[in-house]
């Protein structure tokens, strides 16, 4: 995989810790860890312009999560907020990597999550080569996917 490129624009989100993100113990739970994740990948697809609907109009394709991989480092706890970053690592295969820091407010790291993923041919149920050309053809913002 290749390394963000050096004219890539940072993205960052905060999302509010809800009630319902915590398990018995009055921390976030670990599911809670992933949807942060998930939702500031998404986040960061809308900001770069890339709307799903468009991509499976267009291209019959569609985003598909392979695998995740979260680092805890610290727990959060009701009421904090937590900032997410997301970086996307381009290769020459069929997958990316996204690259993700949640930290708490005053910047300690929390977790880390890592994801590789693709791009689905939705007619043929397998995964198309070259996925950062769709991702490109879609965006209005590419620095922000890394592009």
């Amino acid at each position: 995989m290749t390394t963000r490129s050096e004219t890539a624009e940072a993205f960052h989100i905060a999302i509010a810790v809800r009630s319902d993100d915590l398990d018995v113990n009055g921390h976030v739970r670990g599911p809670a860890y992933l949807a942060y994740g998930d939702h500031a990948r998404w986040a960061c697809l809308a900001a770069a312009g890339v709307d799903p609907e468009r991509l499976r109009a267009r291209h019959d394709v569609g985003p598909v999560n392979l695998e995740t991989t979260v680092r805890f480092h610290r727990e959060l706890r009701p009421l904090d907020q937590v900032e997410v970053t997301c970086a996307f690592r381009w290769g020459d295969g069929k997958t990316c990597r996204a690259v993700q820091e949640l930290r708490a407010q005053g910047g300690e790291l929390v977790a880390e999550v890592e994801s590789t993923f693709g791009l689905l041919d939705l007619t043929r149920r397998r995964l198309v080569a070259d996925p950062a050309s769709y991702w490109r053809d879609m965006t209005t913002h590419p620095r922000l996917l890394g592009l």
